[in-house]
């Protein structure tokens, strides 16, 4: 262990580490391996919880640079996760995966919090926490359902159209006048009082 703070303070930093353990009470199997394998879990397990918990599936993370990688994905019939750990490609080993619960995959995400919130283990790693882009976004709706009210919207106008089109355009016909017959004109009363007698 290397460490980058005085020995005499008390506050010493873990600065390289060269073997990281995980294993789960009640399994026989353990992942293992160095400081790739600690970032390629950290990373894993904070996808994949995001995922879980806003319901969005994360994009998949490519290869280390060595070939490492690790992988969590859902077993929906046995209600369990399995992490799967792919060593380097130069060692000889094979992938090896681990069934966990939900309780264990949250204790597992609750390990990895705590190791990166940790300012004297490795303080030079820290995971870079990105917002999904709105491709990754499921919508609410299947695109059928949301197209129907507007396919229905249209089709409704196409047919309104065709029946307007169809109807008879009104003739224009000037209003007929009679020359033979004036009409009777009745003078409006100006207040005026009458000639004859009044009662």
């Amino acid at each position: 262990m290397a460490t980058g703070a005085d020995p005499s303070s008390g506050n010493q930093d873990l600065q390289i580490i060269l073997n990281a353990r995980c294993q789960f009470l009640g399994t026989n199997q353990s992942l293992e391996g160095g400081r790739a394998f600690l970032e390629a879990l950290a990373k894993a397990v904070n996808d994949y919880a995001q995922g879980c918990l806003s319901g969005i599936p994360h994009p998949a993370e490519t290869k280390g640079e060595n070939g490492e990688w690790a992988e969590l994905t859902p077993l929906p019939e046995q209600a369990l996760h399995r992490l799967v750990w792919h060593p380097p490609a130069d060692e000889s080993s094979e992938a090896i995966a681990v069934d966990l619960s939900t309780v264990e995959l949250f204790d597992l995400v609750e390990a990895v919090d705590q190791f990166i919130g940790d300012q004297h283990t490795l303080p030079d790693f820290s995971l870079t926490l990105e917002p999904l882009s709105r491709r990754h976004r499921q919508p609410d709706e299947p695109f059928t359902q949301r197209a129907i009210p507007a396919s229905l919207g249209a089709l409704g106008l196409a047919f309104f159209a065709l029946v307007i089109y169809w109807l008879p355009i009104p003739e224009i016909r000037e209003p007929e006048v009679d020359s033979g017959n004036t009409p009777n004109l009745v003078q409006p009363d100006n207040g005026n009082p009458t000639d004859g007698p009044t009662p």
